[in-house]
């Protein structure tokens, strides 16, 4: 048997499968609280693991694992990887353990074995060219200040801009204040004095589809959109193939496909897959590992 992992920062998709039963190789699915692996000490990822994941799996199933692949937020290099497997080996001592970046995670569950281009639009944004293999490329996200074009965070500070700075009409300004119980000093005060302004960004986002029927709405998110594509994945076209399509795996990509398709339209790119989560691929993947 083995133990996927999809980590991102809010929470852990996890799913035990066991691929010698033919028709479903679910055992069983459960979550847990996220984490990123850049922020947390290696004891912090040990206790949390032990003290959430490890109750979800009774000692015989625990046993029978044999390979764990974590596809993890913040897993950016050999030293974090090797915290992170060192944390999942001592509750699973006898397991396997792989440890990748999620943007893997979501290459492997949109292309499988094929080469392709993989995105990621959730809170944040990411992408990469991969070979089939491994990530050929990957342009660096730089976060929702520098980058993260077309991402959640994003999306919500170009809208809280244009609320704060009066370039929106005053129906749609008075109706976002309210609904999110917000005026502008506490715009300011949860952006630049409390903690994670990414996540609070992002949460507000949701207004944009909301309202998408507006002219003003529809615009920021296909210009976001285009950003992400002109930003990002224009950089791969040397090394995709002709009629290469862009795969999208995040609650973004998901909620605004018909945006989404209709950016990657003007910006001359085709989508292919778009999934909400990357499990269901990597289960899929895995079975022919």
């Amino acid at each position: 048997m083995i133990l996927i992992a999809d980590c991102g920062s809010t929470k852990i998709d996890w799913c035990v499968a066991d691929y010698s039963v033919s028709n479903n190789p679910i055992v069983k699915r459960f979550e847990t609280c996220g984490m990123n692996a850049v922020l947390l000490t290696p004891e912090e990822m040990r206790e949390r693991i032990s003290q959430e994941m490890l109750p979800q799996l009774d000692t015989d199933l625990a046993n029978k694992i044999t390979d764990v692949y974590f596809y993890g937020a913040g897993c950016i290099s050999p030293a974090v990887c090797g915290n992170v497997a060192d944390a999942i080996r001592h509750s699973l001592p006898n397991a396997k353990v792989e440890v990748a970046t999620d943007l893997l995670g979501a290459a492997r569950a949109l292309c499988g074995r094929r080469r392709g281009v993989a995105c990621i639009l959730g809170t944040g944004s990411n992408s990469c060219y991969y070979d089939g293999e491994k990530i050929a490329r990957n342009v660096s996200p730089l976060g929702y200040i520098l980058g993260d074009e077309g991402s959640g965070a994003v999306l919500g500070k170009l809208l809280v801009g244009n609320v704060l700075k009066g370039q929106l009409p005053d129906d749609l300004c008075e109706a976002f204040l309210k609904q999110y119980d917000l005026d502008n000093l506490s715009i300011i005060d949860r952006v630049y004095r409390k903690p994670q302004p990414n996540r609070f960004l992002a949460s507000l986002s949701p207004f944009i589809k909301q309202n998408i029927d507006r002219p003003e709405m529809h615009q920021m998110a296909v210009e976001a959109f285009r950003a992400f594509f002109k930003r990002n994945l224009d950089n791969y076209k040397t090394e995709a193939p002709e009629g290469c399509k862009a795969n999208f795996i995040g609650s973004i990509a998901h909620h605004y496909r018909d945006v989404l398709s209709e950016a990657a339209k003007d910006s001359g790119w085709e989508i292919g897959i778009i999934e909400k989560s990357p499990m269901d691929g990597l289960i899929e993947y895995h079975r022919n590992f």
